[in-house]
Parts: structure tokens; sequence; C-alpha cells
């Protein structure tokens, strides 16, 4: 009787601990390699004056695609929740970023859903995605949150912006860091009721930005001048304009089938028209997005600069999601991506172990079963 029971505590013991890897230490084995990067003094503008305060490190992440009534099953569901979740919070407690910025598609259904689907929504997402009151986090909106352009409606886009306090323009400045948000949907510069007032958004952070580098040729008063000038970071859902994914060589880069794939203006990326108005208004030294769920690393079409798409942070959309870091002073700043678990490898854990497993159980039990015929004897 005590050996039965050794031997179910065993196998047990086995399965436990298999699971606990696979859904909660594996985040920390594979994250721990991950770390801020380091600032390269040769990468310094030189234009911009230098400041004592200490860089300023922010974690960027994208299309979490939180699933909805429609489109999810549960089992899905809780799956995807649970793997965003540890991965989050496991690079939250071991890298304690300053700022965190999520680019868009928080939801899969948002635009879909009725007020109390869209309120569970908010609820989780916080909860998925709970902060410390050391950091800071923020939300650029996307078209699964409210939808294209042509299905954007007033009520949708305001339930959003009151949800997750996410207005059409915003600018966010930390140590002389300056980061400018954009709803992507809100650059078709036909005067609607998204566009205009986020044109002119634009325009006011363009004065202000002017008048703190002191080239601005009009009127600037105290509020219109910031403490510190350094080129923004631009942060939106869309990618800028390109053709199509063909010149991206990352690591995380979509597959080559999709990377031939021709990009529609205003569905997979923004206008040229919207490009070229935003870069001569921000004029960023650095552009980050989301929405393709692949990784993208290109020159601005200024020339000056880098964009760098995210891949999405659901592994539902991408086996080897990632989330990007980046350390940023007034005239310098380094940025890198940090990898996840990859799906495949933790599949590949569970049936490694599961083999194992179902091989010792499968030999125990032979075992005692000779045991138990040769005391027969």
């Amino acid at each position: 009787m005590r050996s039965n029971v050794g031997f179910y505590l065993k196998t047990f013991l086995g399965i436990s601990c298999l699971f606990l890897y696979c859904e909660y230490i594996i985040y920390y084995v594979v994250l721990r390699d991950c770390d801020w990067p380091e600032l390269d003094p040769r990468n310094e503008d030189i234009t911009i004056d230098k400041t004592d305060n200490s860089p300023v490190k922010v974690m960027i992440l994208a299309d979490t695609h939180l699933l909805g009534s429609r489109n999810g099953h549960w089992l899905d569901k809780l799956r995807r929740e649970w793997q965003m979740h540890r991965a989050f919070q496991t690079a939250i407690s071991l890298l304690k970023p300053e700022l965190v910025f999520v680019l868009g598609d928080l939801t899969d259904e948002g635009l879909h859903c009725s007020n109390a689907e869209f309120e569970n929504y908010v609820k989780r997402f916080y909860s998925l995605f709970a902060v410390p009151e050391t950091t800071q986090l923020y939300v650029a909106v996307g078209n699964h949150d409210i939808g294209f352009h042509y299905r954007v409606s007033p009520y949708l886009n305001q339930r959003f912006v009151s949800a997750f306090n996410a207005p059409a323009v915003q600018l966010i400045s930390l140590r002389g860091n300056h980061f400018v948000l954009v709803n992507s949907m809100a650059l078709e510069g036909d005067g609607c009721f998204l566009c205009k007032p986020a044109e002119y958004q634009l325009s006011k952070i363009e004065k202000v930005l002017k008048c703190t580098k002191g080239t601005y040729t009009g009127k600037c008063d105290d509020t219109s001048i910031l403490d510190t000038y350094s080129k923004p970071i631009l942060m939106q859902h869309y990618p800028l304009y390109r053709q199509s994914d063909m010149e991206c060589n990352d690591f995380d880069a979509a597959p080559h089938p999709i990377k031939q794939e021709r990009f529609r203006e205003r569905w997979e990326c923004l206008s040229q028209e919207a490009t070229t108005q935003l870069l001569n208004q921000v004029k960023p030294r650095l552009a980050l997005s989301g929405h393709t769920h692949h990784g993208c690393t290109r020159p601005l079409p200024t020339g000056e600069g880098l964009e760098i798409t995210i891949p999405s942070f659901s592994w539902r959309n991408k086996d080897n999601p990632n989330f990007g870091l980046g350390v940023f002073t007034p005239n310098n700043y380094a940025f890198i991506k940090c990898e996840m678990p990859k799906e495949t490898t933790v599949i590949t854990l569970y049936m490694l172990g599961l083999s194992l497993l179902l091989t010792w159980l499968i030999y125990s039990v032979f075992t005692r079963r000779r045991r138990y015929k040769y005391k027969l004897r």
C-alpha cells in the first residue's frame, strides 16, 4: 500500500514540476538574459546639449489582442492571457521600467463589443498588465479597438479614450525626453470628427517643439516651452508608409511569403501623405509602431533615425513574440528587443516531459509486476 502511495506521489510531483516550469519558471529563465541596452557615446547627437539626468528606461509592446466572445474559445483565451500576464509581470519584476507603452490593438473585438463586454476588457487589461506605482503606463489606440477610419464613430472613440486615457495625440515628457503618441486612424486628412482635432494637436506639439528649440518664427509663451529640447520619439499603431516588409530582416520579421505582400495605404500602413506630414511636424529621432504582428527595423524616410515595428505580444499571433526596451537621454538612445519563450519550445518541453514521464510509468509498472511475480514464486 505504501509503495502505491509513493508511486502516485512521484507521478503527481513529476507532472506538477513540468507544469510549473512550462507555465511559470520558463519566463524567468528566458527573460533573465535580457537587460537594458547600453548607450553608445558614438551615437550622441552633438546638436543637443547633454544633461545630468539619468536615462529614461522604457518598455514597449504592441498588439495584445485580448480575445472577445466572438472569435476566442475560452480555453484559447485563458491560455493566451496567462502567457501574456506571466511574461509581462516577469519583465516588470526583473527590469523595472519607468514608462510602459502599449501601441494599439489592446483588444481583439473592441469595435464590436457591447458596453458590458468592453468594461470587462478594461478590467482584464489592467489586471493582466498591472504596473507598480513607480511605473507609468500609456496606450495608443489600434484599429481593433475602435475600427479602421471608415468605421470609427464618436461613440467608439470616446469610449476608448475615456477608459484608457488615450486622446488622439499625446505628448509625454520625462527628464528631457519627449514621446508623441498618435492615433493612426486620425491621420486621414479628410477633416472628420477625429482627424481635425488630431491635426490641431499635432500643430500645437510642433509649435511647442520649435519654441523649445528656438526656431519658431511666431510668438512663444511659457506654456509653449519645455524644460529641455530633444528630438521626440514617435509612437503609434500603424507603421509609417512602406511598400511591404521585404526590406525587414529582423530575427522576428515576417516569413517570406508574407514579406512579399504589398501594403495597402491606410490599412497596413499610413498613407504617404500622412507619413510626410507626421515626419515634417514631429521630426522624430525614432518611430515605433505595431499592427503588422511582425518585427521590422529600417531607416526613417527622412534619412535620420530609425523606424522599429514591434511584433505582437500574443502567442496567438506569433510563435516568437517579444517586446522592446529603450534607454533614452535627450541626445542619445539605445534600443533592443527582448525575446520571450517560443510557443514551439513550450510545446516541445511538454511533449518531451510527458514522454519521459510515460516511459518511467511503463517501466515502473513493468518492474513492479515482475517483483510481484517473483514474490509469488
